[in-house]
């Protein structure tokens, strides 16, 4: 998929064998500079990877701003409006568009984008280490009468479950960095290619890219990264949960758990996503979410609200 300038995309990064390294949102600035945000932890990672794919000739060249950049992600419903009595209205793109930081009445310098990762109308806003100071208090300031807190990962983590979004490290995990996942679960089984993930972005399987067999064979078969609502009462979904066929001692496992828990939006209802076997839409499974007890639950497709 094609992307002009001033817009962004999100896109997967493949090893040689089709594992994704890691996802990440990239900007269009020009036709000639790509901005890229890979997960904090992931940077070096990223880095020294595509920094192997260069040309022999120079005629690429990646530079690394991370030390000297930070990022302050505003989400929320209020956001525009915000963001509009900080920097001005010039600044508030819309939905994965992009730009340089226009000139406002604070003097902040630097790039915003219509993004962020937690399914709600938002920004992330990239400055200059020593300028963040000065834009995190002006948020907090004028968005105080909206009812602009911080927030820490766990509502992330929250949000971006709720809307059906990828954790880097949770749901997909690259074998390259010798990690174990933190969820008990089958070796390898966080091992996984863009087409298991059932994610739609920017996917052009007619183009050669790095790790494309693996993609193309796991179009035609293989597990999918499926929603599941809990429909009735108990423990909810966690990492690691096994997903049966039935209620029963004999039922088949169609999967595992890779991110789950209650979603506040939907009165504390269980719900999760896991990587199944072939299945239908509706159709209902039973998570272990106890050692003695299984959660009757739908497969559905994200989002959940």
């Amino acid at each position: 998929m094609n992307f002009a300038s001033g817009r962004c995309g999100y896109t997967h990064f493949l090893d040689y064998d089709g594992h994704i390294i890691d996802d990440m949102i990239f900007a269009v600035k020009s036709e000639t500079e790509v901005l890229g945000v890979p997960n904090a932890s992931m940077a070096p990672i990223m880095l020294d990877w595509l920094s192997s794919l260069l040309p022999v000739d120079g005629s690429i060249a990646i530079q690394d701003l991370s030390d000297m950049t930070s990022i302050l992600a505003l989400q929320g419903p209020m956001s525009e409006r915000i963001l509009t009595d900080v920097i001005g209205g010039d600044n508030a793109v819309g939905r994965f568009a992009c730009q340089d930081i226009a000139d406002n009445s604070l003097g902040i310098r630097g790039w915003i984008q219509g993004t962020g990762y937690t399914g709600e109308r938002g920004y992330e806003i990239f400055v200059d280490n020593e300028q963040a100071t000065l834009l995190w208090d002006a948020l907090l300031e004028a968005g105080h009468p909206h009812g602009l807190v911080p927030v820490g990962l766990g509502a992330r983590d929250t949000l971006r479950l709720e809307k059906g979004y990828l954790l880097s490290g949770q749901d997909f995990l690259w074998p390259g960095l010798g990690m174990q996942p933190e969820a008990d679960l089958p070796e390898d089984f966080l091992v996984r290619d863009t087409a298991e993930t059932a994610v739609p972005y920017g996917l052009d399987a007619e183009h050669d890219f790095v790790g494309r067999k693996r993609v193309l064979d796991s179009l035609e078969s293989g597990d999918r990264w499926h929603g599941l609502e809990c429909l009735d009462r108990g423990p909810s979904p966690r990492p690691g949960h096994a997903v049966f066929s039935a209620d029963e001692d004999d039922a088949s496992v169609l999967g595992y758990v890779t991110s789950g828990g209650p979603s506040p939006s939907l009165g504390r209802t269980g719900i999760a996503m896991a990587y199944l076997q072939p299945i239908s839409m509706g159709q209902e499974v039973w998570v272990q979410s106890s050692p003695r007890k299984r959660v009757r639950a739908r497969v559905r497709r994200p989002p959940f609200v």
